[in-house]
């Protein structure tokens, strides 16, 4: 029996932030119900059409759901809604503020009529305060949690190059539920939780405010370190990048004699230490990238691995999703959708004894009759 087997989900969902949450309970057997306008859907399906002429960030967070499409401003599609809750153990939504409570489905009305109920709304900015109707989109998230001040070159403010403002926030509505769930198994009872984007990239903002009680703000830094050296990226002598870490002492001693070849760089007074080190960084990175220009990237790698010096290649995605480990490993899988099968990873937590879930992406609408038979309509 797969953990969540027996727990019904409904979603009113859209975009990244919801849909990654409730695609984490669907691999673990809840069954998620994902309520869709009609005809179009989830306006996330046609952010592009890289995937056989579906969305990349659709096929990412939707396997395994059901698509039930309602026009929640007519009544029948509202006692539909409501039909469909009073048997779930779930409900989430990600609407714009105040939208659910307009529909007549906000958390005060429902803990009333369905007092079992785990509720979870995410918004950008939560409920209440002076952002509350402020749009959310994730670039603008990133902005607002200081995340892109820290993020690119000191020259070049950037994004981070996945959606890490939703994922955050799906990532604790995830754990919030099964939270919730644990929780209504000792009491019976329900719950009403909220997740805001904004809090929730700003938990993982937590070492940049810290280092601002050195009196400073935390700079950019590209793909190197504030206070630690070696760290980053350097120059090989077939024209890519490696990067490599010096976490401690004794790995700038073994780092200099069997990767440099060079035993007196390490008595030498400028890089005796790692603050010596971070003082003089440029000479030290001439002399590093002066001995890597002479090694081919496979050979130079060899070398940092025997020395056990902590290196990586800089990988395209592509080579990520060719990565030896994870064929090694056996990390893919493949879906069903309406274009085809389509290859995923299998979920990051790896089980001894259960196997994920791993259904098709649904069409819009594809499974309205069944469900709406299941009810008696």
């Amino acid at each position: 029996m797969l953990p969540l087997e027996g727990i019904t989900v409904v979603s009113l969902e859209q975009a990244v932030a919801a849909p990654f949450a409730t695609r984490q309970l669907a691999d673990l057997g809840a069954r998620v119900i994902k309520i869709e306008r009609p005809g179009t859907g989830d306006f996330a399906r046609y952010y592009d059409e890289t995937v056989n002429g579906m969305s990349s960030h659709f096929v990412w967070v939707n396997r395994s759901k059901e698509s039930l499409a309602l026009d929640l401003k007519e009544e029948e599609s509202k006692r539909i809604l409501e039909a469909l809750l009073s048997k779930a153990d779930v409900f989430i939504q990600n609407l714009a503020p105040g939208a659910v409570d307009r529909l007549g489905f906000g958390a005060a009305e429902l803990t009333n009529k369905f007092p079992g109920l785990v509720i979870c709304n995410i918004s950008g900015y939560g409920s209440y305060g002076p952002y509350r109707d402020k749009k959310a989109y994730d670039l603008l998230i990133q902005c607002e949690a200081g995340l892109v001040s820290i993020t690119g070159t000191k020259d070049t403010p950037s994004k981070s190059g996945i959606s890490i403002a939703d994922i955050a926030a799906g990532m604790y509505a995830y754990t919030g539920i099964l939270t919730a769930l644990l929780a209504r198994h000792k009491t019976g009872k329900g719950t009403v939780m909220e997740v805001s984007l904004l809090e929730a990239l700003g938990e993982w903002m937590g070492y940049p405010h810290y280092f601002t009680y050195s009196g400073q703000q935390p700079e950019r830094m590209g793909a190197t370190h504030a206070t630690i050296y070696p760290y980053g990226p350097f120059e090989t002598g077939d024209n890519k990048q490696i990067f490599l870490s010096i976490q401690n002492d004794r790995e700038w001693k073994i780092f200099c004699q069997s990767v440099l070849s060079m035993p007196e760089l390490e008595m030498d007074t400028r890089f005796h230490s790692n603050s010596n080190r971070v003082l003089h960084k440029d000479e030290l990175k001439t002399k590093i990238e002066a001995v890597f220009a002479t090694i081919p990237t496979l050979e130079l790698i060899d070398r940092l691995d025997k020395a056990q010096i902590a290196n990586a290649r800089l990988n395209t995605v592509q080579e990520f999703i060719d990565h030896p480990q994870l064929q090694a490993r056996n990390r893919w899988t493949e879906v069903d959708s309406p274009v085809g099968t389509i290859p995923v990873l299998i979920p990051p937590v790896t089980f001894d004894d259960l196997d994920y879930v791993m259904k098709p992406i649904p069409k819009v609408g594809e499974h309205t009759e069944a469900i709406l038979k299941e009810l008696g309509l």
